[in-house]
Protein backbone atom coordinates (compact mmCIF):
# COMPACT_ATOMS: atom_id res chain seq x y z
CA UNK A 1 0.00 0.00 0.00
CA UNK A 2 3.08 2.34 0.62
CA UNK A 3 5.86 3.27 -1.31
CA UNK A 4 9.55 1.92 -1.02
CA UNK A 5 11.23 5.22 -1.44
CA UNK A 6 12.47 4.45 2.04
CA UNK A 7 12.90 1.47 4.77
CA UNK A 8 9.40 2.48 7.24
CA UNK A 9 10.54 0.37 9.58
CA UNK A 10 12.97 1.70 12.43
CA UNK A 11 13.33 -0.70 15.20
CA UNK A 12 15.00 0.36 18.62
CA UNK A 13 18.67 0.05 18.34
CA UNK A 14 21.14 -0.83 21.74
CA UNK A 15 21.95 2.95 21.72
CA UNK A 16 18.66 4.12 21.57
CA UNK A 17 17.14 1.29 24.10
CA UNK A 18 19.75 2.37 26.61
CA UNK A 19 19.35 6.34 26.27
CA UNK A 20 15.29 5.14 27.03
CA UNK A 21 16.46 3.42 29.95
CA UNK A 22 18.68 5.84 30.97
CA UNK A 23 15.93 9.00 30.81
CA UNK A 24 13.29 6.60 32.21
CA UNK A 25 15.50 6.06 35.24
CA UNK A 26 16.31 9.67 35.56
CA UNK A 27 19.74 9.74 35.30
CA UNK A 28 21.17 13.20 33.96
CA UNK A 29 23.39 12.87 30.87
CA UNK A 30 25.75 14.59 29.17
CA UNK A 31 24.78 14.99 26.21
CA UNK A 32 27.54 15.73 24.11
CA UNK A 33 25.44 15.19 20.50
CA UNK A 34 23.51 18.27 20.99
CA UNK A 35 22.91 20.55 17.56
CA UNK A 36 20.26 22.76 18.57
CA UNK A 37 21.84 26.10 19.85
CA UNK A 38 18.53 27.47 21.09
CA UNK A 39 18.97 23.91 24.03
CA UNK A 40 23.04 25.08 25.31
CA UNK A 41 22.50 27.98 27.13
CA UNK A 42 23.28 30.39 24.59
CA UNK A 43 21.93 33.91 25.05
CA UNK A 44 18.94 34.85 22.83
CA UNK A 45 17.75 37.99 22.06
CA UNK A 46 13.80 37.73 22.42
CA UNK A 47 12.11 40.81 22.56
CA UNK A 48 14.39 41.61 19.25
CA UNK A 49 13.05 38.41 17.58
CA UNK A 50 9.92 38.93 18.54
CA UNK A 51 9.62 42.43 17.40
CA UNK A 52 11.24 41.73 13.84
CA UNK A 53 7.84 39.03 13.60
CA UNK A 54 5.70 41.95 13.90
CA UNK A 55 6.20 43.38 10.62
CA UNK A 56 3.55 45.52 8.84
CA UNK A 57 2.35 43.45 6.32
CA UNK A 58 2.06 40.02 7.79
CA UNK A 59 -1.55 39.72 7.17
CA UNK A 60 -1.20 39.75 3.75
CA UNK A 61 -0.49 37.51 1.15
CA UNK A 62 0.74 37.86 -2.01
CA UNK A 63 3.33 35.03 -3.22
CA UNK A 64 6.36 34.92 -5.17
CA UNK A 65 7.58 31.35 -6.39
CA UNK A 66 11.60 32.71 -5.56
CA UNK A 67 10.59 34.56 -2.90
CA UNK A 68 9.69 38.63 -1.57
CA UNK A 69 12.19 40.56 -2.82
CA UNK A 70 12.73 42.42 0.19
CA UNK A 71 14.00 39.21 1.85
CA UNK A 72 16.27 37.84 -1.57
CA UNK A 73 17.80 41.51 -1.15
CA UNK A 74 18.58 41.50 2.02
CA UNK A 75 20.27 37.52 1.89
CA UNK A 76 21.86 39.12 -1.51
CA UNK A 77 23.46 41.79 0.69
CA UNK A 78 24.47 40.02 3.93
CA UNK A 79 26.41 37.61 1.57
CA UNK A 80 27.95 40.66 -0.28
CA UNK A 81 29.42 41.74 2.64
CA UNK A 82 30.73 38.17 3.73
CA UNK A 83 32.66 38.13 0.74
CA UNK A 84 30.32 36.06 -1.33
CA UNK A 85 28.35 38.30 -4.05
CA UNK A 86 24.92 37.19 -5.65
CA UNK A 87 22.62 39.20 -7.27
CA UNK A 88 18.82 38.65 -5.62
CA UNK A 89 17.59 37.49 -8.99
CA UNK A 90 19.75 34.54 -8.31
CA UNK A 91 18.30 34.05 -5.16
CA UNK A 92 15.21 31.11 -4.25
CA UNK A 93 14.21 30.81 -1.24
CA UNK A 94 12.92 27.66 0.35
CA UNK A 95 11.63 26.25 4.13
CA UNK A 96 15.17 25.57 5.17
CA UNK A 97 17.91 23.45 3.43
CA UNK A 98 16.32 19.90 3.75
CA UNK A 99 13.63 21.38 1.58
CA UNK A 100 16.33 22.95 -1.01
CA UNK A 101 17.79 19.85 -1.66
CA UNK A 102 14.55 18.76 -2.47
CA UNK A 103 13.78 21.05 -5.16
CA UNK A 104 17.29 20.73 -6.51
CA UNK A 105 16.52 16.91 -6.98
CA UNK A 106 13.40 17.60 -8.55
CA UNK A 107 15.67 19.83 -10.87
CA UNK A 108 18.61 18.04 -11.55
CA UNK A 109 18.04 14.13 -11.64
CA UNK A 110 15.17 11.64 -13.17
CA UNK A 111 13.97 8.93 -10.67
CA UNK A 112 16.73 6.11 -10.70
CA UNK A 113 20.10 8.68 -11.42
CA UNK A 114 22.81 9.10 -9.93
CA UNK A 115 23.47 12.40 -7.16
CA UNK A 116 27.47 12.08 -5.89
CA UNK A 117 27.32 12.63 -2.36
CA UNK A 118 30.74 12.87 0.11
CA UNK A 119 31.74 10.11 2.69
CA UNK A 120 31.45 10.68 5.56
CA UNK A 121 29.21 13.46 5.71
CA UNK A 122 25.68 14.53 6.75
CA UNK A 123 23.47 11.38 7.10
CA UNK A 124 20.12 12.53 6.15
CA UNK A 125 21.54 12.31 2.45
CA UNK A 126 20.11 8.78 2.06
CA UNK A 127 16.94 9.68 2.76
CA UNK A 128 16.83 13.06 1.04
CA UNK A 129 17.93 11.59 -1.99
CA UNK A 130 15.86 8.13 -1.71
CA UNK A 131 12.60 10.53 -1.04
CA UNK A 132 13.24 11.81 -4.53
CA UNK A 133 13.63 7.95 -6.23
CA UNK A 134 17.43 8.78 -7.06
CA UNK A 135 20.72 6.89 -6.16
CA UNK A 136 23.41 8.07 -4.23
CA UNK A 137 26.78 6.92 -4.74
CA UNK A 138 29.60 8.16 -2.21
CA UNK A 139 32.67 9.73 -3.51
CA UNK A 140 35.41 9.68 0.11
CA UNK A 141 36.86 12.11 1.82
CA UNK A 142 40.35 11.23 3.18
CA UNK A 143 42.62 12.40 6.18
CA UNK A 144 46.12 13.13 5.99
CA UNK A 145 46.65 15.41 8.78
CA UNK A 146 43.82 17.19 7.23
CA UNK A 147 40.45 16.37 5.58
CA UNK A 148 40.17 16.46 1.74
CA UNK A 149 38.60 15.45 -1.17
CA UNK A 150 39.76 12.55 -2.71
CA UNK A 151 40.44 13.59 -6.00
CA UNK A 152 41.67 10.76 -8.02
CA UNK A 153 39.14 8.24 -6.93
CA UNK A 154 36.36 10.97 -6.78
CA UNK A 155 37.61 11.45 -11.06
CA UNK A 156 37.37 7.71 -11.46
CA UNK A 157 33.67 7.49 -10.37
CA UNK A 158 32.94 9.96 -12.55
CA UNK A 159 34.60 7.77 -15.42
CA UNK A 160 33.00 4.58 -14.26
CA UNK A 161 30.13 3.76 -12.86
CA UNK A 162 29.05 7.25 -12.16
CA UNK A 163 29.66 8.68 -15.76
CA UNK A 164 25.74 9.40 -16.16
CA UNK A 165 25.86 11.24 -12.54
CA UNK A 166 23.38 14.49 -12.42
CA UNK A 167 24.59 16.65 -9.31
CA UNK A 168 27.87 16.45 -7.09
CA UNK A 169 26.70 17.26 -3.53
CA UNK A 170 29.73 18.95 -1.34
CA UNK A 171 29.64 20.53 2.30
CA UNK A 172 31.52 23.42 2.90
CA UNK A 173 32.53 22.43 5.71
CA UNK A 174 31.64 19.63 5.74
CA UNK A 175 29.88 17.94 8.60
CA UNK A 176 30.99 16.55 10.72
CA UNK A 177 34.85 16.51 9.94
CA UNK A 178 34.75 20.11 9.21
CA UNK A 179 37.02 19.99 6.48
CA UNK A 180 36.27 23.51 4.29
CA UNK A 181 36.86 23.51 0.52
CA UNK A 182 39.95 25.14 -0.67
CA UNK A 183 40.37 27.15 -3.91
CA UNK A 184 42.59 24.41 -5.33
CA UNK A 185 39.85 21.96 -4.43
CA UNK A 186 36.98 24.50 -5.62
CA UNK A 187 38.75 24.81 -9.02
CA UNK A 188 39.30 21.18 -9.49
CA UNK A 189 35.38 19.91 -8.93
CA UNK A 190 34.89 22.96 -11.37
CA UNK A 191 37.61 20.90 -13.76
CA UNK A 192 35.87 17.81 -13.60
CA UNK A 193 32.20 18.56 -13.24
CA UNK A 194 31.60 21.12 -16.28
CA UNK A 195 32.67 19.69 -19.46
CA UNK A 196 30.53 16.48 -17.96
CA UNK A 197 27.59 18.49 -17.69
CA UNK A 198 27.39 17.64 -14.06
CA UNK A 199 25.95 20.35 -11.30
CA UNK A 200 27.52 21.24 -8.25
CA UNK A 201 24.97 21.78 -5.08
CA UNK A 202 27.32 23.26 -2.02
CA UNK A 203 25.51 23.47 1.17
CA UNK A 204 27.40 26.13 3.10
CA UNK A 205 25.78 26.24 6.28
CA UNK A 206 28.59 26.40 8.27
CA UNK A 207 30.87 28.53 6.25
CA UNK A 208 30.58 31.14 8.80
CA UNK A 209 32.04 29.26 11.39
CA UNK A 210 35.49 28.84 10.07
CA UNK A 211 37.97 28.37 12.89
CA UNK A 212 40.79 30.84 11.47
CA UNK A 213 40.09 31.59 8.10
CA UNK A 214 43.77 33.14 7.59
CA UNK A 215 45.68 29.57 8.33
CA UNK A 216 46.62 27.33 5.97
CA UNK A 217 44.40 26.42 3.19
CA UNK A 218 42.19 29.62 2.44
CA UNK A 219 38.45 28.04 2.42
CA UNK A 220 36.29 29.54 -0.04
CA UNK A 221 32.79 29.46 -1.12
CA UNK A 222 31.64 27.89 -4.32
CA UNK A 223 30.25 30.84 -5.45
CA UNK A 224 32.20 32.41 -8.94
CA UNK A 225 34.88 34.44 -8.29
CA UNK A 226 37.97 35.93 -10.43
CA UNK A 227 40.24 32.37 -10.46
CA UNK A 228 36.38 31.40 -12.75
CA UNK A 229 37.73 34.24 -15.70
CA UNK A 230 38.29 32.12 -18.87
CA UNK A 231 37.46 28.85 -17.24
CA UNK A 232 34.53 26.69 -17.91
CA UNK A 233 32.20 26.57 -15.09
CA UNK A 234 29.60 23.86 -13.71
CA UNK A 235 26.18 25.48 -13.18
CA UNK A 236 26.18 25.58 -9.33
CA UNK A 237 23.93 25.82 -6.44
CA UNK A 238 24.98 27.33 -3.24
CA UNK A 239 22.73 26.70 -0.26
CA UNK A 240 22.24 28.91 2.73
CA UNK A 241 20.36 29.63 5.96
CA UNK A 242 19.10 30.79 9.07
CA UNK A 243 19.05 27.31 11.06
CA UNK A 244 23.06 27.57 11.03
CA UNK A 245 23.98 30.83 9.45
CA UNK A 246 21.80 32.86 12.37
CA UNK A 247 21.83 29.98 14.87
CA UNK A 248 17.29 30.38 14.05
CA UNK A 249 16.41 26.65 13.36
CA UNK A 250 12.88 27.49 14.46
CA UNK A 251 12.74 30.25 11.71
CA UNK A 252 12.96 27.60 8.94
CA UNK A 253 14.47 29.53 6.27
CA UNK A 254 16.43 28.63 3.74
CA UNK A 255 18.11 29.94 0.04
CA UNK A 256 19.74 28.97 -3.19
CA UNK A 257 21.79 30.86 -4.52
CA UNK A 258 22.29 30.18 -8.35
CA UNK A 259 25.52 30.30 -10.51
CA UNK A 260 27.19 29.11 -13.14
CA UNK A 261 27.31 30.08 -17.31
CA UNK A 262 24.40 32.28 -18.04
CA UNK A 263 22.17 29.93 -20.62
CA UNK A 264 22.41 27.38 -17.54
CA UNK A 265 21.40 29.46 -14.54
CA UNK A 266 18.80 31.71 -16.79
CA UNK A 267 17.15 27.63 -17.63
CA UNK A 268 17.80 26.35 -13.76
CA UNK A 269 16.18 29.65 -12.46
CA UNK A 270 12.76 29.36 -14.57
CA UNK A 271 12.54 25.96 -13.18
CA UNK A 272 13.23 26.29 -9.98
CA UNK A 273 10.30 28.97 -10.47
CA UNK A 274 8.01 26.53 -12.09
CA UNK A 275 9.03 23.89 -8.94
CA UNK A 276 9.02 26.62 -6.51
CA UNK A 277 5.34 28.09 -7.48
CA UNK A 278 4.23 23.94 -6.57
CA UNK A 279 4.75 24.22 -3.29
CA UNK A 280 5.30 27.55 -2.18
CA UNK A 281 6.47 26.72 1.18
CA UNK A 282 8.11 30.03 3.04
CA UNK A 283 5.72 31.88 5.36
CA UNK A 284 5.16 35.65 4.98
CA UNK A 285 5.85 37.09 8.05
CA UNK A 286 9.63 35.09 8.21
CA UNK A 287 10.25 36.38 4.86
CA UNK A 288 9.23 40.10 5.59
CA UNK A 289 11.84 39.74 9.31
CA UNK A 290 14.71 38.37 7.35
CA UNK A 291 16.65 41.74 7.04
CA UNK A 292 15.88 42.32 11.11
CA UNK A 293 16.66 38.55 11.80
CA UNK A 294 19.86 38.47 9.99
CA UNK A 295 21.09 41.73 11.68
CA UNK A 296 20.10 39.91 14.91
CA UNK A 297 21.39 36.40 13.77
CA UNK A 298 25.42 38.02 13.52
CA UNK A 299 25.12 38.96 17.15
CA UNK A 300 23.87 35.68 17.82
CA UNK A 301 26.01 33.39 15.35
CA UNK A 302 29.02 35.19 17.03
CA UNK A 303 27.86 33.60 20.63
CA UNK A 304 27.95 30.51 18.94
CA UNK A 305 30.88 30.65 17.39
CA UNK A 306 32.74 31.65 20.52
CA UNK A 307 31.09 28.68 21.83
CA UNK A 308 32.48 26.46 19.27
CA UNK A 309 35.72 27.74 19.38
CA UNK A 310 36.32 27.30 23.23
CA UNK A 311 35.13 24.25 23.58
CA UNK A 312 37.57 22.92 20.80
CA UNK A 313 39.88 24.48 22.23
CA UNK A 314 39.04 22.76 25.69
CA UNK A 315 38.89 19.48 24.26
CA UNK A 316 42.50 20.00 22.52
CA UNK A 317 43.83 20.71 25.88
CA UNK A 318 42.24 17.40 27.42
CA UNK A 319 43.71 15.84 25.11
CA UNK A 320 47.23 16.07 25.20
CA UNK A 321 51.00 14.38 24.68
CA UNK A 322 50.26 10.55 25.64
CA UNK A 323 47.01 10.45 25.17
CA UNK A 324 45.27 7.54 23.19
CA UNK A 325 43.06 9.38 21.45
CA UNK A 326 43.29 12.25 18.76
CA UNK A 327 41.54 15.50 18.29
CA UNK A 328 41.61 15.47 14.34
CA UNK A 329 42.46 18.81 12.30
CA UNK A 330 39.30 21.09 11.11
CA UNK A 331 38.34 24.39 9.61
CA UNK A 332 35.31 25.24 11.22
CA UNK A 333 31.89 23.99 11.89
CA UNK A 334 30.13 22.80 14.99
CA UNK A 335 31.70 19.52 15.57
CA UNK A 336 34.80 17.79 16.28
CA UNK A 337 36.14 13.94 15.14
CA UNK A 338 38.00 12.64 18.18
CA UNK A 339 39.64 9.63 17.10
CA UNK A 340 40.27 6.44 19.47
CA UNK A 341 42.39 3.38 19.08
CA UNK A 342 40.71 0.62 17.65
CA UNK A 343 40.97 -1.61 20.49
CA UNK A 344 36.73 -2.09 20.77
CA UNK A 345 34.40 -1.68 18.40
CA UNK A 346 32.66 1.99 18.49
CA UNK A 347 29.73 0.52 19.18
CA UNK A 348 30.56 -1.10 22.27
CA UNK A 349 32.53 1.87 23.15
CA UNK A 350 29.85 4.16 23.07
CA UNK A 351 27.36 1.56 24.73
CA UNK A 352 29.98 1.54 27.83
CA UNK A 353 30.21 5.09 27.67
CA UNK A 354 26.55 5.53 28.08
CA UNK A 355 26.31 3.10 30.37
CA UNK A 356 29.15 3.71 32.60
CA UNK A 357 29.71 7.42 32.52
CA UNK A 358 25.93 8.92 31.38
CA UNK A 359 27.73 10.40 28.09
CA UNK A 360 25.96 10.17 25.03
CA UNK A 361 28.18 10.97 21.43
CA UNK A 362 27.68 10.04 17.78
CA UNK A 363 29.75 6.89 16.78
CA UNK A 364 31.86 7.59 13.67
CA UNK A 365 29.19 5.25 11.62
CA UNK A 366 26.28 7.33 12.07
CA UNK A 367 28.51 9.36 9.37
CA UNK A 368 29.72 6.79 7.11
CA UNK A 369 33.37 6.72 8.19
CA UNK A 370 34.92 3.79 6.11
CA UNK A 371 36.63 2.41 9.25
CA UNK A 372 37.02 2.45 13.13
CA UNK A 373 37.19 4.31 15.30
CA UNK A 374 35.92 7.69 15.98
CA UNK A 375 33.43 9.53 17.97
CA UNK A 376 31.73 13.03 17.04
CA UNK A 377 31.00 15.70 19.66
CA UNK A 378 28.89 18.35 19.06
CA UNK A 379 31.11 21.83 20.30
CA UNK A 380 27.57 23.28 21.32
CA UNK A 381 27.01 22.13 24.60
CA UNK A 382 27.63 24.57 27.67
CA UNK A 383 31.07 24.35 28.42
CA UNK A 384 30.94 22.70 31.96
CA UNK A 385 28.84 20.02 30.45
CA UNK A 386 31.34 20.00 27.29
CA UNK A 387 34.69 19.63 29.42
CA UNK A 388 33.05 16.95 32.20
CA UNK A 389 32.12 14.94 28.91
CA UNK A 390 35.31 14.67 27.30
CA UNK A 391 36.80 13.87 30.93
CA UNK A 392 34.91 11.23 31.12
CA UNK A 393 35.88 10.18 27.56
CA UNK A 394 39.19 10.26 28.59
CA UNK A 395 38.98 8.20 31.22
CA UNK A 396 37.06 5.18 29.32
CA UNK A 397 39.88 5.26 26.91
CA UNK A 398 42.63 5.04 29.23
CA UNK A 399 41.03 2.32 31.12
Amino acid sequence: MFSKRLHWSSPANALSRLIIEKRRDGRSLLDLTESNPTRVEIRYPSDAIRAALAEPGIDAYDPSPRGLASAREAIAADWSQGGRPIGADRIVLTAGTSEAYGLLLKLLADPGETVLVPRPSYPLFADLTSLEAVRPLAYPIVYDGRWRIDLDALGRLLDSAAAGARALIVVNPNNPTGQALTRDERAALQTLCAPRGIAIISDEVFLDYLYDPEAGAVPTSMLGSPDDAGRDRALSFTLGGLSKSCGLPQMKLGWIAVDGPADLVRGALERLDWIADTYLTVSTPVQLAAARLLTIGGVIRESVRGRVIQNRASMAAAVGPGSPCEVLAADGGWYAVLRLPAIVPEEEFILRLLREADVLVHPGYFFDFDHEAYLVLSLLPEPSIFRQGVERILLQAAG
